[in-house]
């Protein structure tokens, strides 16, 4: 038979603070421990935001259950392909001027076929059907009048390509180190236009370069350097006066 102390002894004191001591340990764990699970259902934990959408959207899925892959990345070669594919089709629609050159193919017929510049009356001679009008119009619209005039009499069903082999030049004017006219580059902007002219003086004023494109219903606008610039454009860079 167990026997206690009495209540106010110093043993009964001494029992009862050295029970507290052992059930101070035991309460702080169930009280720090997880939440149980009901009816065998998990508990999920909620995970830091790491800033990795990816580790994120994996990061609470349970042991044992497939983790989703991360999305593949965008090929480093899809935006240089669309480009060129808007660059391709942007040919086809640009409007021809005196200076341009084009490599003009006749299937099969290599005597019609060769490369033509247009000239300053705005034509392209070719054998055979003669002058073409070539200034003012499309590519495709050049490429459509060659086959008419060769179907007209001609030839059957005749193929024609027509390409721009070298377009007409373009000019820079004002504060560049070398004013003048240069070669086109598909696709260049002002700046690289400055650039072909040697950069800027010490007096150009960058903040008010102005672009004339070819036509003569053109108007010349304020551009930025990095706005595109067209075969036959004039451009100016005027002198800062402070």
């Amino acid at each position: 038979m167990l026997t206690f102390p009495l209540k106010n002894s110093p043993a009964f004191v001494a029992a009862c603070f050295a029970v507290l001591l052992l059930a101070t340990p035991v309460f702080a764990g169930a009280a720090g421990s997880a939440p149980a699970a009901e009816n065998g259902a998990s508990v999920g934990v909620v995970a830091p935001d790491t800033g990795n959408d990816d580790a994120d959207a994996t990061a609470d899925v349970p042991t044992g259950v497939a983790r989703p892959l991360p999305a593949p990345a965008k090929p480093a070669h899809a935006a240089a392909a669309s480009s060129a594919a808007i660059a391709t089709s942007g040919v086809r629609d640009y409007v021809l001027g005196v200076g341009d050159k084009l490599n003009i193919t006749v299937f099969n017929e290599k005597d019609l076929s060769g490369e033509f510049e247009v000239s300053s009356t705005g034509i392209v001679s070719m054998p055979l059907i003669g002058d073409v009008q070539a200034a003012h119009h499309t590519v495709a619209e050049v490429q459509d009048t060659i086959a008419q005039k060769l179907g007209n009499g001609y030839m059957r069903n005749p193929h024609v390509s027509v390409e721009v082999a070298n377009y007409r030049p373009f000019f820079i004017l004002g504060e560049v180190m070398k004013p003048g006219s240069y070669n086109y580059v598909n696709g260049m902007s002002v700046i690289t236009a400055v650039a072909l002219a040697g950069g800027y003086t010490y007096r150009a004023d960058k903040d008010d370069i102005s672009v004339k494109h070819a036509g003569s219903d053109a108007k010349e606008e304020t551009v930025k350097e990095t706005t595109t610039v067209l075969p036959g454009d004039v451009i100016n860079v005027p002198e800062r006066y402070f």
